[in-house]
Order: structure tokens, then C-alpha cells, then sequence
């Protein structure tokens, strides 16, 4: 709930966190967030990372995908995030392929939505 709420405290978007302790070997919980821009997606991806390691002394077994700022992927173990520059997001469609993982319920604030005209950058 920390790498959520640090997410959220850069204005994340749409959130989602996965229960996949029960379909995979690697992680028990993948986030999956969204930002609005390259720069949005690493400062997302930044601020995540940089929370875990001030609170829990808990720093990623590997960061990937951060230099284009489309994806960052930060493995913490337990807890892999994904953020993704949003038009990204869809085509790969993470929350898709875990459809039979559970949804852990988060409260998103209304502005860590994105309207249906913002969705594909229109």
C-alpha cells in the first residue's frame, strides 16, 4: 500500500493491484498504474521506488524499462509495479492477462481517473 500511495501522491492514474500469490512463482502482488506523459511515468516510477526505500528500507531487485519513459517495471520481490505512459498500458494489457487474479479493492481518488476522451490521447 506504500508503493500505491506514493504513486498516488504523483497523481498516478487508474490503479490497479493484482493478487497473483496463487498463479505465480515470482510475486505475489503486481501494481499496475498509469501516468499521462514520459516525464509523468518516471516520476511515478521514481517516487515509488524512492517511498519503499524511506519506509521500508526495501529497495527494487530490478528496475527496467525507465529510460523511455513509455514503461517502468521496479521489482521489489513480493510487489512488482508496472507504469505505464497510458495508450501503452492498453495495447500490453496486463490487467488481461491476470483476468482470473483477484482484485484488491483501492480507493482511487476521482482525479486518478481518466475520462473517456483522455483515454487515447484524443
Amino acid at each position: 500500500m506504500a508503493a500505491m500511495e506514493a504513486a498516488l501522491d504523483k497523481k498516478a492514474l487508474e490503479p490497479v493491484l493484482l493478487d497473483v500469490s496463487e498463479q505465480s512463482t515470482y510475486t505475489d502482488y503486481i501494481l499496475v498504474l498509469s501516468g499521462r506523459s514520459d516525464r509523468h511515468v518516471q516520476a511515478v516510477a521514481d517516487a515509488v521506488a524512492e517511498t519503499l526505500k524511506k519506509q521500508r528500507g526495501v529497495r527494487p531487485l530490478g528496475v527496467e524499462g525507465n529510460r523511455d519513459g513509455q514503461w517502468a517495471l521496479l521489482d521489489f520481490g513480493d510487489l512488482v509495479v508496472h507504469v505505464f505512459y497510458h495508450p501503452i498500458r492498453d495495447f500490453y494489457d496486463l490487467e488481461g492477462l491476470w483476468i482470473d487474479a483477484p482484485r484488491v479493492p483501492v480507493d482511487v481518488p476521482p482525479d486518478s481517473r481518466i475520462a473517456a476522451d483522455e483515454m487515447y490521447g484524443t
